[in-house]
């Protein structure tokens, strides 16, 4: 009987709530907010009782239930497009209606917990959750742009009601047919392994060196060799413009080097320098756990500081030094600053010709190039944690 009035006096109405609130946008579509208000309210009302009664003990059917019947409600109010709202809307009422008439909403806080301090728990677990939102929204919005038919920056009406006549790969294809695309391509898959290299060998000796408790000035050197990561982009690029402008002059006058390979030089050690403090700071988190009495031993045993280092010391950082390698590699992918200070045209990386795409010549083929790199960025970092595990594993610790 406790649990009947909970649910009628807490379950029910706040889902009420939520399906009241999600009827009335999913009504703005059609010019029927009023209804789809009193429509949702009743319908999230209806999924939290059934979740507490009728279906307390088969969520999976429960849930499946709630979107099925929002996905009809969708299909005769707004078709295609309704079906899609009808569904998410559907899937979230099913899930928040069984977290509240459960009692799921408490787990995570000790049993004696207030009411207030289950709030407040369950308030800071929504903030977390707006905050993952506003990061991940601009994101979730070029995807689907990049299908669009039209050459347009904007939902057409026949994308916003799911008309397969409103989506094209053509922005695709016109990345990989343009020459300009391909160019830029090119030379992005050269520059970034290139430096991605120098910031993994360079980072990886100087996060070994600065891990020795007996180099003097250790913390004053640490700050010096992650500075790039703290000093405003367009401050380092014109510290670079001047720096390596010289550098490929000397190389052109004295070596005979091309203007061209020249350039790709410079651009290459100014991303290598950049990607430096990622490799140093993954490699020196690594370095916490070693147990440097293994390469004690190693010496004791005969091998030499090199094969120790290649024998014994790098299998056990190399999750932290692909790691930093990963980001360094990013970084380079990524960057526009300071390839547009320190490279020329013959340079020009898919960051610059995305600049000149919004600039000189409003071209949506960058939000399938822009799709693309998400893609590329979702991999590593996915591969990224997955050495985070596994470096954490190798030393003992559980994964968080």
């Amino acid at each position: 009987m406790k649990q009947d009035r909970s649910l009628l006096s807490f379950a029910v109405p706040l889902t009420a709530l939520l399906g009241a609130i999600l009827g009335f946008v999913g009504g703005q579509a059609v010019n029927q907010p009023l209804a789809g208000f009193i429509g949702g309210a009743i319908v999230g009302g209806a999924i939290a009782y059934v979740a507490g009664t009728v279906l307390a003990d088969q969520r999976t059917t429960g849930r499946w239930a709630a979107v099925g019947v929002c996905a009809v409600i969708g299909l005769i109010a707004g078709g295609i497009a309704g079906i899609v709202s009808g569904i998410l809307a559907g899937a979230v009422l099913g899930w928040v209606g069984y977290w509240l008439a459960s009692g799921d909403y408490r787990r995570g806080v000790p049993p004696y917990s207030t009411s207030g301090q289950v709030l407040w728990h369950n308030t800071f677990l929504f903030i977390c959750g707006l905050i993952f939102f506003f990061l991940i929204a601009p994101i979730m919005v070029i995807i689907p742009l990049s299908f669009n038919a039209e050459n347009f920056f904007t939902f057409t009406p026949e994308m916003l009601s799911l008309d397969p006549e409103g989506y094209s790969l053509k922005h695709y294809r016109d990345f990989f047919n343009n020459s300009d695309w391909q160019l830029a391509m090119r030379n992005s898959l050269i520059i970034a392994p290139f430096a991605t290299l120098i910031a993994v060998s360079l980072g990886t000796l100087a996060a070994i060196g600065l891990s020795q408790s007996d180099i003097p000035g250790r913390q004053a050197i640490m700050a010096i060799l992650i500075s790039p990561m703290i000093v405003p982009l367009i401050i380092s690029a014109t510290g670079m413009f001047f720096f390596y402008s010289a550098l490929g002059n000397w190389l052109e006058a004295n070596l005979g080097f091309s203007q061209e390979l020249s350039g790709y030089i410079k651009v290459i050690l100014a991303h290598g320098a950049l990607g430096v403090p990622f490799v140093i700071i993954t490699v020196t988190a690594t370095l916490v756990g070693f147990d440097k009495s293994l390469t004690r031993a190693s010496a004791n045993l005969g091998a030499g500081p090199v094969r120790t280092f290649f024998k014994v010391q790098m299998p056990l950082i190399l999750p932290g030094v692909i790691s930093g390698g990963l980001f360094a590699f990013i970084t380079s992918f990524d960057e526009v600053v300071v390839v547009l200070f320190v490279g020329a045209a013959a340079q020009k990386t898919l960051p610059w010709q995305m600049f000149i795409g919004l600039r000189e010549q409003i071209s949506p083929t960058i939000l399938a190039v822009a799709t693309i790199l998400v893609c590329i960025s979702i991999a590593l970092l996915t591969t990224v944690e997955l050495l985070r595990r596994r470096s954490e594993k190798m030393r003992g610790m559980s994964p968080g």
